[in-house]
């Protein structure tokens, strides 16, 4: 083969493809050399024989999407997320999670396939409701449905089953030196002897009210926080029925009509209450057959045999995963034992206990039911009639408001909002994503094209007016920021106070005199144990101040809102050992805890650094098609992958 490059390199096929390909050059500009640069996959995130495209991560993302505007109760959109810097949080999760999984493929860990169908088969919604046999046609459209493939679902329970066993197998093996729990009894038994005063703000001095010019820079100094967002007011074009609008009549033909076509699903299927026992062997079921049928109970015959029953109350054939048991189940009287049936897992023997017989449906049984739904068929028939209508009268140039009127739709006008879905009084305004979307997508005095709401909703947007984010002014908010200027500039004399005082203490003066001094009174204590009821006594300022410094050195904290303590530390004394050893000994599997997700988080980073796992933010944002976050991000809302 390579004597052949060779051959094509020396003719003159070579030097003609040569001089084409440096005119090309010449024409489309001397930086463009890179002719290789386009080729090949663009991957977002890569990982040896491991890759994310563009296409997968933009997929992976919107469920990560999906997830965190549960958590959060509202909606997000991907640019929300990616202001809060949760894509660069994800990207660095997967790259490391893909880096990890490529070194164990590497290494040689892989689970056997046995172990991926069974997990496929715990799934119920993969098999059919009425065999109880695992549909594939239904396991694919399940999938589809969370925009998954097969073999993707597939990859992830290989992955789930390769992180598991990793995990268990580093923590069976992981054990927490004696002398970690040892420390941590030790410092939890420690005794501490202190004294201390508290500085009070009558004792600091009180600010006087601020002036114009100190609330505008205050104003200026916290002008994130107190920056009002935008707010966009919006009209809605519904094209559903008004509420209280009465329900259009159906005719007893139609209602017959869908009674006739819906007659077996409405009915009671017969239901039975019935115990399985499954062994792996025919003679383990005939053994167990005979047993039932000696009138022994299912749960005694299962202790015998070391299995566990299966306990069905009052089911439907469907219900019974394996259809050669539920054939035959449904095939015996009451109080039957079976013989041994061979299903998909071995053989079982059921008894059945109880038969609860089916009923048919009657017409006057479902009814109503059958007109409610008759009603809301008649009602999305309505709507879309709506829309088409409108988008004829749209498209022969009618304004919104006399297509509007024309249809008989309706225009709502909606409060004022930000892009996040949020009222003026910060309350949400639970209104669907995509109206949220469309508003922050429009010019002011733009309009929608119809949108889908899903469910046979439809609605169309019209942007009224903007209101631009800005500061507010001061005389609208001068009473409360007047009260926290006030509250910041007494702390800070506060805070001086205190450091005043401590730094004559750590000069050599005597606490006892530095105190009567500022007119506090001292506080002494020994034996103080850093625990609750020691918090509740002395409270957590003097509490961390005494077990954060060491002997003979002085703290300062704030022990109130309007207080700062000021004290020393006179001695430490250890445990005693026979108390800390029970205490040492009982922390240890807790510290071993900590120990194997420490070693986990460091295997995820160095197996990735191994295969040289690598991602490129740029591209994630170009295949999530938004703006990169602005400087310092937003604060993000709770992850979800």
């Amino acid at each position: 083969m390579i004597s052949v490059f060779r051959d094509f390199a020396k003719s003159k096929w070579a030097i003609a493809l040569f001089v084409l390909l440096i005119i090309s050059f010449a024409v489309v500009g001397g930086t463009q050399t890179d002719v290789f640069k386009s080729l090949g996959p663009q991957h977002v995130i890569s990982a040896g024989e491991r890759s994310v495209d563009a296409n997968q991560f933009r997929a992976d993302f919107e469920r990560v999407r999906s997830n965190a505007q549960e958590q959060e109760g509202r909606p997000l959109t991907i640019q929300d997320l990616v202001n809060a810097n949760l894509h660069v949080r994800y990207l660095e999760a997967q790259t490391q999670r893909l880096g990890f999984l490529e070194w164990a493929n590497r290494a040689g860990i892989r689970p056997d396939q046995s172990l991926i169908i069974k997990r496929i088969r715990e799934i119920p919604a993969f098999f059919n409701q009425v065999s109880g046999a695992f549909d594939q046609a239904q396991y694919e459209q399940v999938l589809a449905q969370q925009n998954f493939t097969p073999a993707q679902l597939e990859e992830e329970f290989r992955d789930a089953a390769i992180t598991e066993h990793f995990g268990s197998a580093v923590q069976a093996g992981m054990r927490s030196p004696r002398i970690f729990g040892a420390l941590v009894a030790g410092r939890a038994l420690e005794l501490r002897d202190g004294r201390w005063f508290t500085v009070t703000q009558d004792m600091a001095g009180r600010t006087s009210a601020p002036t114009d010019a100190q609330l505008n820079a205050f104003i200026n100094e916290n002008a994130a926080q107190l920056r009002r967002p935008e707010f966009r007011i919006a009209s809605v074009v519904l094209f559903n029925d008004a509420a209280g609008s009465a329900p259009t009549p159906i005719t007893e033909e139609r209602i017959v009509e869908r009674f006739n076509f819906r007659k077996d699903g409405l009915s009671t299927p017969e239901r039975r209450t019935f115990t399985t026992l499954t062994v792996g062997d025919r003679a383990a079921a005939d053994r167990i057959a005979a047993a039932l049928r000696a009138g022994q109970s299912p749960t005694a015959v299962a202790e015998a045999n070391r299995i566990q029953p299966a306990e069905y109350a009052a089911q439907p054939q469907s219900a019974v995963p394996d259809p050669a048991v539920g054939t035959a189940v449904f095939g015996m009287t009451s109080g039957q034992v079976s013989a041994p049936i061979q299903g998909r897992v071995g053989f079982t023997v059921a008894k059945l206990v109880a038969v609860t017989p089916g009923a048919p449906a009657t017409l006057e049984g479902v009814r109503s039911a059958i007109v409610t739904e008759l009603q809301e068929e008649d009602a999305k028939a309505r709507v879309f009639s709506r829309v088409e209508a409108y988008e004829k009268a749209r498209s022969d140039g009618k304004p919104l408001a006399e297509a509007v009127r024309e249809i008989g739709a309706r225009i709502v006008q909606l409060p004022p909002f930000t892009q996040d879905g949020r009222l003026p009084d910060g309350q949400p305004m639970n209104a669907p994503p995509q109206i949220l979307q469309n508003a922050y997508a429009l010019t002011k005095g733009g309009e929608s094209d119809v949108i889908d709401a899903g469910q046979g909703q439809y609605f169309v947007l019209r942007l009224d007016d903007i209101t631009p984010a800005a500061l507010p002014a001061l005389a609208d908010i001068r009473e409360p920021l007047a009260q926290q200027w006030t509250m910041r500039e007494n702390a800070r004399r506060l805070t001086n106070k205190a450091e005043e005082l401590a730094a004559r203490v750590r000069g050599g003066e005597d606490i006892a005199a530095v105190a009567r001094s500022a007119g506090a009174t001292l506080e002494t204590r020994t034996g103080v144990q850093q625990n609750a009821e020691a918090q509740t006594a002395i409270g957590g300022g003097v509490l961390g101040g005494l077990f954060g410094q060491g002997r003979g050195q002085v703290f300062t904290g704030p022990a109130s809102e309007t207080a700062y303590v000021v004290g020393r530390v006179d001695a430490v004394r250890a445990p005693t050992a026979a108390l800390a050893a029970p205490i040492a000994d009982q922390i240890r599997p807790r510290m071993a805890q900590e120990l194997v997700n420490g070693v986990g988080e460091n295997l995820l980073v160095n197996s990735a650094r191994k295969v040289k796992a690598e991602n490129d933010p740029a591209r994630a944002i170009e295949a999530l098609g938004v703006t990169p976050a602005p400087a310092g991000g937003a604060t993000p809302p709770a992850p979800a992958q």
